[in-house]
């Protein structure tokens, strides 16, 4: 079933804006939504003129997606004609988080919230692979009248059924979730079985390696409310100067030359294909 929609006090001393028409046309009821993640400003123009609904916006793909500056914010407040959310991920790896990380990602939803963003995405985990609700009651709480996704830490949860209940609870809006494997196709019953523990209470957009020849059969296979997918392509840098001795932040040489960026006619494409299946 696609559809229906979906808690710690807002921190002391943030003025809570009023919703933005941007967010009231992210909430409303819609037969299908197809959100694109990109990495920085360039891929937010691509995914918006190949007909994206929406846009998660993160720095760093290569980790899985990391909070993107200031600056890449306000841009894309500036250029875009569509809702973008911006994940909250102050490094890579797990999802545990010290406090002072914790503090940082309130900080940042806080921020963002006052700037008029329309939605921000994250996810905490528990030691033992369970949902941290206090955390995430918190920085839900921090977030309105934003709308708020939590990501793929949902996929390293040890129990679907209990994490769909403690993301409820927590009064986050959906879940961005590959059915806990590496693909859509791969995890496509535990999607479907995702789908249904949340009976219409929490939106469920499925992603993972989805493209223009798998997303009609995820779609229609997991019955998934919302679709997510990154169409990237990597190009050579334009650099002609090029020092091959060092490399930055560890990573191969090569890499250092090398550009992710978003693939608009692959884009246009899966779209079209969801589309078609809808």
């Amino acid at each position: 079933m696609r559809g229906a929609t979906q808690g710690l006090h807002c921190r002391a001393g943030a003025a809570t804006p009023a919703a933005s028409p941007e967010w009231g046309n992210e909430m409303a009821a819609d037969p299908l939504r197809i959100e694109i993640c990109v990495e920085g400003i360039d891929g937010l123009v691509a995914a918006q003129n190949a007909g994206a609904d929406r846009v998660e916006l993160c720095a760093s793909l290569v980790e899985g997606g990391l909070t993107p500056s200031l600056g890449t914010i306000r841009q894309a407040l500036a250029v875009a004609r569509i809702p973008f959310h911006v994940i909250i991920r102050p490094r890579g790896g797990d999802f545990l988080y010290s406090e002072l990380e914790f503090e940082t990602m309130l900080a940042d939803v806080v921020a963002l919230r006052a700037m008029g963003v329309a939605g921000v995405v994250f996810g905490c985990l528990t030691a033992d692979g369970e949902i941290d609700e206090p955390r995430m009651t918190a920085l839900v709480e921090a977030s309105r009248p934003m709308a708020v996704t939590c990501h793929r830490a949902f996929d390293m949860t040890r129990d679907v059924h209990a994490a769909v209940e403690a993301l409820i609870r927590s009064g986050v809006d959906r879940v961005l979730t590959s059915g806990q494997r590496d693909s859509a196709l791969e995890g496509v019953d535990i999607l479907a079985a995702t789908v249904a523990a949340a009976n219409g209470r929490l939106k469920i957009m499925a992603c993972g390696a989805l493209d223009a020849d798998n997303i009609a059969e995820v779609l229609t296979r997991s019955g998934a409310d919302e679709l997510h997918f990154a169409a990237l392509e990597t190009v050579k840098s334009p650099m002609r100067f090029r020092n091959e001795h060092v490399g930055m932040g560890g990573t191969a040489i090569e890499r250092e030359f090398e550009l992710t960026l978003t693939d608009e006619g692959a884009v246009r494409r899966t779209i079209a294909a969801a589309r078609a299946a809808a």
